[in-house]
């Protein structure tokens, strides 16, 4: 099924190259944002120096820092009670339920004063480790982008250093959320000093001095319970956006991982492309299952004709462009073999022919197109000189 831009797009995209079976363990990285090499090596000692632009490598190997000026959005307000208005001992049962009141009014705003001091000690937190991911990202991709050897020990280190500056954003979102859980607790002790500051005014036996003081009371407590509800509105937020971004980030590590082990630039996720060009609608969230490709022209074709020719730029390119135009779009991935040379001959063809297809989508995936997007098939084809792997847009 075609849809409009793609005929223009396929011919420029289309191209024949050549590869034989890669060793699985020495090329393809960690699905799991783990470390991009077989053994992890340390990240000491490579934190990233703060630049706004990307300096000079000196003599010695060491690499350019790029530093990101703009992190993630975090809410910037100081959430800061006012003061509780001291009041006068009338003798009356009432005056002491008002001095009480007021005594709980002082604790709960101790407790949203610190609360807040941890708001603002974890958005400090998160930015410099924002900033000293980007600038360790960034500092990877420029090497990448001027080219560099495959699984290059330096950017090793950088990736792993990067990756735990993410590890630790995530963490404290985790305790971000927590706080939010402890400024829910204060919405509800606000709640309860607010009714029963309003039920203090039907008991018998006040005087008025009492009454006024409960009416100062009662305002700061609805002060307060606004400050409250403000201050879970923006924790909420932060958390929500900054869980979003971690989610995205672990994706795109994965594929900074893979280009460290090819020594290759490829770009952002593939999931994370479609995710940014989905418009309101129903998104497509098919299991991709084989089709028939007889008649259809292959947005792709690999040839593994001979080692390690680097097609994964190409594809990545080719799919990624697809998903811009379509982000639920599904494609059929084909192992195909020649049929020439006999049944033994086109029985060791085919098997090669499914690990390379295998191989290709390992690469897809690493490139972060899910697995529900690719479905799988084999096929012998009389006119294939040797085995290859076709890409088809469903």
């Amino acid at each position: 099924m075609a849809f409009p831009g793609v005929q223009f797009f396929v011919v420029g995209v289309m191209f024949f190259v050549s590869a034989c079976s890669f060793a699985e363990n020495t090329l393809w990285p960690s699905l799991t944002g783990e470390s991009p090499t077989a053994t992890k090596q340390s990240a000491a000692g490579q934190t990233p120096a703060k630049s706004a632009q990307m300096k000079q490598a000196p003599a010695g190997g060491s690499q350019p820092v790029i530093v990101a000026q703009n992190p993630p959005p975090l809410g910037t307000t100081n959430f800061q009670p006012a003061s509780v208005t001291p009041g006068q001992a009338t003798g009356t049962y009432v005056g002491k339920k008002v001095i009480d009141l007021r005594q709980e009014l002082k604790r709960l705003q101790q407790s949203i004063s610190n609360n807040n001091g941890l708001l603002q000690s974890l958005r400090g937190k998160i930015v410099a480790n924002s900033q000293r991911y980007h600038g360790t990202i960034a500092a990877v991709n420029a090497r990448l982008q001027v080219g560099t050897t495959p699984g290059n020990p330096i950017l090793v280190q950088q990736f792993n250093s990067a990756q735990a500056d993410l590890d630790r954003i995530a963490a404290d979102i985790t305790e971000m959320n927590a706080l939010a859980n402890r400024v829910s607790n204060n919405s509800t002790m606000s709640s309860f000093l607010s009714e029963s500051a309003r039920a203090s005014f039907t008991v018998s036996g006040a005087v008025d001095e009492d009454h006024r003081q409960l009416a100062i009371l009662e305002d700061e407590v609805n002060r307060t319970d606004v400050l409250i509800s403000r201050l879970l509105k923006e924790v909420s937020s932060d958390v929500r956006r900054q869980t979003n971004y971690v989610a995205t980030e672990r994706a795109n590590l994965n594929l900074v991982s893979a280009a460290i082990r090819s020594g290759e630039i490829f770009g952002g996720s593939l999931v994370n492309k479609a995710l940014a060009s989905a418009t309101a609608g129903r998104s497509g969230n098919i299991a991709a299952r084989p089709m028939s490709t007889a008649g259809k022209r292959p947005l792709v074709v690999i040839r593994f004709d001979r080692a390690k020719v680097p097609y994964q730029q190409a594809l990545y390119n080719a799919v990624s462009r697809v998903l811009e135009r379509r982000p639920s779009a599904v494609f059929d991935l084909v192992a195909v073999a020649p049929t020439a040379g006999g049944t033994a001959k086109m029985a060791l063809n085919s098997n090669k022919a499914r690990r390379h297809a295998e191989e290709v989508l390992r690469a897809l995936i690493e490139m972060g197109l899910p697995p529900a997007r690719v479905a799988v098939s084999a096929k012998t084809l009389s006119a294939a000189k040797t085995n290859e792997v076709h890409v088809y847009l469903r």
